[in-house]
Formats: C-alpha cells, structure tokens, sequence
C-alpha cells in the first residue's frame, strides 16, 4: 500500500488592530513572524465608534509602504468580526502582539472565544521586545496629535505627515 501524501496548507496569518498608526512595536511582530508564515494579511479594522487620526486607506497604503521589499506581507482593510475576515482569506493563524500582561489577559480572552468561533485557527502571540512595551498606539497617536515628534516609534522612514 502507498503511503498518503499530506496535502500542504499554506500558512496563512491574519494580523488584526486598527493600526492608527502603524508602530515600531507592529512592525517588529511582523518582521519576526516572516520565517513562521507563508503569508502575513495585516488587517486593518474599520471603527464605527473611535475616531480615528488617520483615515483607513492612509493605514493601508501605509503599511503596504513599509513592507513593499517583503512579497509575502500585504495590508487590507475589514469592518465586523475578525472571525470573518479570517474565514474570507482563508487564514490558518490569527497573530497578536503581547506588550503587557494586562495584553495577554484580553487576548486570551479573545483567541478563545475565536477558537470557539472558528476552531480551524490558531492564535499565535509574540511578545514584544522589551524597548517596545510602552509604544502604544494611543499614545504615539496623541503625540502626533498635538505636534510632537513620533518618529521614533514609527517605522524608519515613514513621514506619518504624509497620511495626516
């Protein structure tokens, strides 16, 4: 009797937050997830209730942007569950970025409730570096909104000016 031949799935990771901005910590979980990963969707959720400083095709273009040298990253944009949007791509991995301890407690509780949601998906956690665990997108976004210097919590070369 011949052995089977295992089908090979291409890994698929769906990279979930509104990105508003894109930071130094983000784009570190991406780089480090390169070699895990066929592909990596950074999807971009749209809002209805925060205001966001950057309008959703600023944070597309943006990211495409940062990571235009690396074939197997793209950005997109999504509204409603991410469950979906995962479903909608094909993804096999959810991956979330853990700075805190209080992070790990509510995406824990998320990739549980998307296990349950979407069994066939993983969720994947990378810790942050350490310099990055006080970059917060909250915060850089209201540097940027009273006129300070954010640059180096943006990825090198992003004029964040541009997207404003």
């Amino acid at each position: 009797m011949l052995p089977l031949k295992k089908k090979i799935m291409q890994k698929i990771a769906v990279f979930p937050g509104s990105f508003d901005p894109f930071t130094i910590g983000h784009e570190s979980i991406v780089l480090r997830s390169l070699d895990l990963f066929d592909k990596i969707i950074i999807a971009i959720g749209i809002h209805s209730t925060k205001k966001p400083l950057l309008k959703i095709e600023a944070r597309v273009d943006m990211v495409n942007r940062i990571f235009e040298l690396h074939d197997q990253v793209s950005a997109d944009s999504f509204e409603g569950l991410t469950v979906d949007y995962c479903r909608k791509v094909k993804a096999t991995h959810m991956l979330r970025g853990i700075r805190t301890s209080a992070d790990f407690e509510y995406e824990r509780a998320i990739a549980q409730i998307n296990k349950k949601m979407l069994p066939a998906v993983e969720s994947i956690f990378l810790l942050t570096l350490p310099e990055h665990t006080p970059v917060n997108s909250t915060i850089i976004r209201d540097i940027i909104r009273n006129g300070g210097d954010a640059a180096q919590f943006l990825p090198e070369g992003l004029d964040i000016n541009q997207y404003l």
